[in-house]
């Protein structure tokens, strides 16, 4: 049978729970069809580029198919009329790796990275924070005019 790998994206509104009966749903068609479900991957909340259905935020999950054509276009199907699920992709594939996907293995890198130590200071400043005025250009500016006030000082004279 044909390799598939769905991307199902859930409202941000429901619990991780729910979201996975969302899986569950589409893995018993899949497997009522014939199929098996060779793997699956909850990526968790995440943000989406931009809003759809008026949501910010997704549950995120992979399923590795290996079923039928007519189980996939049912479970498509299904997932259509879903009211939870906001978008999904269904793509064939050569095979499908057990390996973690690359996004759940860039979590893991985030968590690893996760505390860099204190934060050096910028590059023109030595550390000390600064008011508004003590910036560079308006120290320039105020020893600029110091400099004609002194200049124009000795024209009187």
């Amino acid at each position: 049978m044909p390799l598939y790998e769905t991307v199902v994206i859930a409202r941000s509104e429901i619990t991780q729970a729910q979201a996975e009966a969302v899986a569950d749903a589409a893995t018993s068609i899949i497997e009522a069809g014939g199929g098996a479900i060779k793997k699956r991957e909850y990526w968790g909340l995440r943000a989406l580029s931009y809003r759809i259905k008026k949501n910010r935020k997704g549950h995120y999950m992979l399923l590795g198919l290996d079923a039928a054509s007519p189980a996939v276009l049912e479970m498509e199907r299904q997932l259509t009329l879903n009211e939870d699920v906001l978008r999904f992709l269904t793509v064939r594939v050569e095979d499908i790796s057990e390996e973690p996907s690359a996004i759940l293995s860039r979590k893991s890198d985030d968590r690893e990275r996760a505390f860099r130590g204190p934060k050096p200071a910028g590059r023109f400043e030595s550390g000390r924070k600064r008011g508004f005025d003590d910036r560079e250009e308006f120290r320039a500016r105020d020893e600029f005019r110091a400099d004609r006030d002194d200049f124009s000082a000795e024209e009187e004279v």
